[in-house]
């Protein structure tokens, strides 16, 4: 019989000597037996900002309208197959980790506006047009995507980056690196001339230092 979350909170309580309703962080990591659905007394969560959730049977994301200051989900090594759920924390959620499920439509993370990190390595995500769904994201900064079927069955990892980067024109870091982006010739232009006005600039207050003798 699998563990329902108000018993895992209650054992995780017993074994810390905290209390779940006055923490900001609370680890269900691995429960045995699993736990499989995110029903329990969530309202009673009021100042948790991370809820981890790995390593358990979860297969729908739940209720998550009922916390009010939820930064960071992890719900990674579970049996996920939809992202359906996540718009319950749009307002606050700024870190989704969701790794190692089978995750294969991307449609409802649109609703994350805040989100900045997003680990959703080694899932089923096999075409460009779900993975354009994380180009509405404007705050996305850091990705993990590598084990995909798309990056996976990519010609090769300089073609995969370069789609990833031209699709997410404000992502930092992608599987763990930094983003590095190529100016185009326009860019290199405006680089250019923000370079020369900073000399002009730097010349004109050198020269206001010399004084008069700038002028000898």
């Amino acid at each position: 019989m699998p563990t329902t979350i108000k018993a895992a909170i209650k054992k995780w309580e017993e074994a810390t000597g905290k209390k779940a309703g006055e923490s900001k962080e609370i680890k269900l990591i691995g429960v045995y037996p699993p736990i499989e659905k995110m029903e329990g007394p969530f309202h009673l969560l009021i100042n948790c900002e991370k809820f981890s959730l790995s390593t358990n049977m979860i297969t729908n994301i739940n209720n998550l309208q009922a916390f009010k200051v939820l930064k960071i989900l992890s719900l990674g090594r579970n049996n996920l197959k939809s992202l359906q759920g996540v718009e319950g924390a749009a307002e606050t959620l700024e870190q989704l980790w969701v790794s190692y499920n089978q995750i294969d439509r991307l449609k409802p993370i649109r609703s994350l506006q805040r989100l900045k990190v997003l680990f959703i390595s080694h899932n089923f995500v096999r075409e460009w047009r779900e993975f354009e769904h994380l180009a509405e994201l404007p705050c996305l900064e850091d990705l993990v995507f590598i084990g995909n079927p798309l990056e996976d069955e990519s010609p090769n990892v300089g073609k995969y980056t370069e789609e990833v980067i031209r699709r997410l024109i404000y992502l930092k870091k992608l599987d763990g690196y930094p983003v590095i982006r190529d100016l185009g010739v326009e860019e290199e232009e405006e680089v250019d001339s923000v370079l020369d006005m900073e000399e002009i600039d730097r010349l004109a207050r050198y020269s206001l230092l010399l004084g008069p003798h700038a002028q000898s």
